[in-house]
């Protein structure tokens, strides 16, 4: 309410409502030139194409302009950031302030295009050929075209919601897309308790494991290892500098969603490669049985291996994002120290400690959260979409959100609602 009674904020939360309800009105438009009815039979029978029809809000599933969503954008900006650690030039881009960020985002829109074209291409000529109306030139023309289009707009409307509204736009638009499935999920599950095919037991269940698994995410998402540091005073001119306490905050889950992401990404593509070639021959009859989450003994396969690349990718993508010798390098430039410890190499050495600990907890947690409701939920038999990776979406984006609120009202001297 405080938020509300703020004038420039009140217009900033309308904004973003309204393109939000742009972004909805979008994911019912459909592709011209396309059997829906088709597309909706290849997605059900395809269960790993239920987690990309998630994050588009069932655009995908339905073949509306939308049906990429904005994974393109999101796996372009991943790209661009593993290449600034390896590319010295983009690395130097990166340290340039806003000019040098302004350029890597322009290379990532143009990324994102190249990698939109691709996937309509792949799309078009492959997995939905036989959707296809008319599969002239001309036709097939038209529905890439549309569908990049429809990915350019999204990542449009996310800039603009990051620029002219409240949070991450991008982030809101994944988490519009998820949330958009659940009412029809409690729907369904609420059919399927009438007809006696879900027990009330079931969704019991269900509601106690899923308010425990967002608990364990906001706990983990806040968690935060406070390393204390200390800044010898020094003088210059006539002036003292330094003598201050602070802390440099090492987070538990560093790496946010992105290891999930990756892991599920690598662990879908033969998947993939066995829709567009087909599962009769012995390349898709192995992974049918033996690398399916849909099938046994491939489920257990499939889950520890997704377990074991998300606690790789988890330290790999810290270590791209948290630098300890970087950090003590500037630590020891401006006369800070850790109590107890040496500036320069020992620091480095203990935070590198602390960092290898902390992800080793964070890496279990975020497999804990992505296989648990990946083995639990064919039991319970309950059409919600309540993947790992989507409760950590939904959750973060909600925490970031409120986070944002909460500054912008502090900014101007009223009472936040985080106690």
């Amino acid at each position: 309410m405080n938020a509300w009674k703020i004038p420039d904020l009140r217009s900033k939360i309308k904004y973003t409502f309204l393109l939000l309800i742009i972004f909805r009105l979008g994911a019912v438009i459909p592709v011209p030139g396309i059997d829906i009815n088709s597309v909706k039979s290849i997605v059900d029978n395809a269960g790993i194409l239920a987690m990309f029809d998630m994050f588009s809000g069932g655009a995908f599933a339905n073949m509306t302009i939308f049906a990429l969503s904005i994974t393109p954008y999101i796996t372009a900006s991943i790209i661009m950031n593993l290449l600034t650690v390896a590319i010295p030039r983009l690395e130097e881009l990166a340290k340039e302030g806003e000019e040098g960020r302004k350029k890597i985002s322009q290379y990532t829109r143009y990324g994102t295009i190249i990698l939109a074209l691709i996937q309509a291409s792949a799309i078009s000529f492959g997995l939905f050929n036989q959707a296809l109306l008319e599969r002239d030139i001309f036709s097939i023309t038209v529905v890439i075209l549309t569908l990049v289009a429809g990915t350019a707009f999204l990542m449009w409307l996310g800039e603009q919601i990051t620029e002219k509204g409240i949070g991450n736009g991008i982030s809101l638009l994944i988490f519009a897309g998820i949330v958009a499935g659940i009412p029809g999920g409690i729907y369904k599950t609420l059919l399927l308790t009438k007809q006696g095919e879900v027990s009330i037991i079931n969704i019991l269940f269900f509601i106690v494991i899923a308010a425990g698994i967002v608990a364990g995410v906001v706990a983990i998402q806040e968690g935060t290892r406070k390393i204390p540091v200390q800044y010898a005073k020094r003088v210059v001119g006539r002036k003292m500098y330094g003598g201050q306490s602070t802390h440099i905050p090492m987070k538990v889950n560093q790496a946010g969603v992105i290891p999930v992401i990756f892991a599920m990404s690598v662990m879908a593509f033969p998947q993939t490669i066995t829709l567009f070639f087909g599962d009769q021959n012995g390349f898709g009859r192995f992974i049918s049985v033996w690398l399916s989450p849909q099938s046994s003994p491939g489920i257990y396969i499939y889950t520890i291996l997704t377990a074991v690349m998300i606690i790789f990718f988890t330290y790999f993508y810290t270590a791209i994002t948290f630098n300890p010798i970087e950090v003590a390098t500037n630590m020891k430039k401006y006369g800070g120290f850790i109590p107890g410890i040496r500036p320069g190499k020992p620091t480095s050495e203990y935070l590198t400690k602390v960092l290898n600990r902390i992800t080793l907890a964070g890496a279990i947690f975020l497999a804990a959260i992505t296989i648990v409701p990946m083995i639990l939920m064919p039991y319970l038999n309950i059409p919600v979409a309540f993947g790992g990776t989507a409760i950590l979406i939904v959750v973060g984006v909600a925490l970031e959100t409120m986070k944002q609120l909460e500054s912008q009202m502090l900014m101007r001297h009223y009472q936040g609602f985080l106690k």
